[in-house]
């Protein structure tokens, strides 16, 4: 992953996504009208879309998963070289005849992946896909991103900042139900991460008659809140500092006095 002198401020598009069930097409072409509009006079560095931004979280990945690498990732590299930047979220891949919730981050000349690693059995995700085995740091313009999606902010011990990520990425589609739960777990990870968190959510109604409400946000380092977006979709540009993230740590050295500890798989 390109990683060069260290940018001091990043600039993130967050994007609240109304995703339509099944229709790619309609998906792609809805993101590429907000990114026309979003992206004239702003430098953004990292465009983020919600968890199966193309397809709405179907469980019947027979139905819309895509080869390794294959549409949508081809228009994400496409995106990413057009606007000279990031794009990331997750999408339903086939490779090597299994099925996983696979979030890439593309920029003009390379990608990395995740695979979902918990998945959510409630909805039976794990009766239809395989669960991810490598926890991922991405680095990018001096920045260290880990990525999780939806049901891996659940998990604190996935998520634990072992000094090593200075974002904690979030892509999701999250239900209405529980919203409560993930504005909770977000500020909770932020808090005892001392790293910004991004978290992208979608809206509307999906194939499961599955409401969705949004609560697209970053935080703090400190766990208090940069931005919020409502209930609608919307889109927003954020601006991280990484003079903040090392002043908080200086002030705050929690991290200091973590629990070392390795996963098993």
């Amino acid at each position: 992953m390109e990683n060069k002198k260290t940018k001091d401020k990043l600039q993130a598009l967050l994007v609240q996504l109304d995703t339509k069930w099944n229709d790619i097409h309609a998906n792609l072409t809805k993101i590429e009208q907000i990114l026309s509009k979003e992206i004239k006079n702003t430098d953004i560095d990292i465009i983020v879309l919600p968890e199966m931004f193309q397809t709405g979280f179907n469980m019947n990945p027979s139905e819309c998963a895509e080869e390794h690498l294959g549409p949508t990732y081809q228009w994400m590299s496409q995106i990413a070289t057009k606007y000279n930047l990031a794009i990331t979220g997750s999408v339903s891949i086939i490779d090597d005849s299994k099925y996983y919730n696979r979030l890439y981050f593309v920029t003009p000349n390379d990608y990395q992946y995740y695979d979902k690693r918990h998945l959510f059995s409630l909805a039976n995700e794990d009766k239809s896909f395989e669960n991810g085995k490598k926890r991922v740091v991405i680095e990018y313009k001096g920045w260290r991103i880990l990525p999780l999606i939806c049901y891996d902010l659940r998990f604190p011990i996935w998520s634990r900042n072992d000094s090593e990520y200075d974002i904690m990425m979030i892509v999701a589609n999250w239900p209405s139900v529980r919203i409560n739960h993930w504005d909770n777990l977000l500020k909770a990870r932020a808090i005892e991460n001392v790293s910004y968190v991004i978290a992208v959510n979608r809206v509307g109604l999906d194939g499961n008659a599955w409401q969705f409400n949004g609560h697209t946000q970053c935080l703090f380092p400190n766990g208090e809140t940069n931005v919020f977006l409502g209930e609608v979709e919307s889109s927003i540009a954020i601006e991280l500092d990484m003079e903040l993230i090392k002043s908080t740590r200086q002030k705050t050295p929690f991290l200091e006095d973590r629990d070392l500890f390795k996963i098993l798989e």
